[in-house]
């Protein structure tokens, strides 16, 4: 990977690794969404995906996500519409707006841990959702997720 590529090239010609390289590891992505069916308003639980590792904010199967949680997102350069699911800290949002990535990302720290001590990961801040029944979900919409 060449350093700095996010900034010299366009995102339709990052390599499969330079697209996944990307990803800050925040998790965010992973929280379970609830639409609210009259304003079609998106709002984050701080309820995780059964296969995220809560201790490391990774999928703990990725390569068979899609299969196991149809409904997981998968971001990638030819679906920018489902960018406005995605976090306001996300990579994929910075670089679709034309911003730069924010000096906590690993990409420009230069480590994965920068993340979690900037406080943008869901480390520490959810709860899996194999622990809360779908009728309470409601109870479990945070406010933290776009700052």
């Amino acid at each position: 990977m060449n350093a700095n590529y996010w900034q010299t090239k366009s995102w339709h010609a990052f390599s499969p690794e330079e697209w996944e390289a990307l990803c800050d590891g925040c998790a965010r992505c992973c929280l379970v969404k609830l639409e609210d069916e009259q304003t079609g308003e998106i709002h984050y639980t701080n309820i995780a995906c059964q296969l995220l590792n809560l201790s490391d904010c990774r999928c703990r199967d990725y390569k068979h996500r899609q299969h196991r949680v149809p409904t997981c997102m998968v971001i990638s350069p030819d679906r920018p519409d489902i960018l406005n699911l995605l976090p306001d800290t996300c990579a994929y949002r910075y670089l679709f707006e034309q911003q730069p990535l924010p000096g906590w990302h690993p990409l420009v720290s230069g480590s994965r841990q920068s993340v979690h001590d900037a406080g943008i990961s869901v480390k520490g801040k959810v709860v899996s959702e194999k622990y809360i029944h779908p009728e309470q979900y409601e109870d479990h919409i945070i406010d933290w997720i776009n700052t």
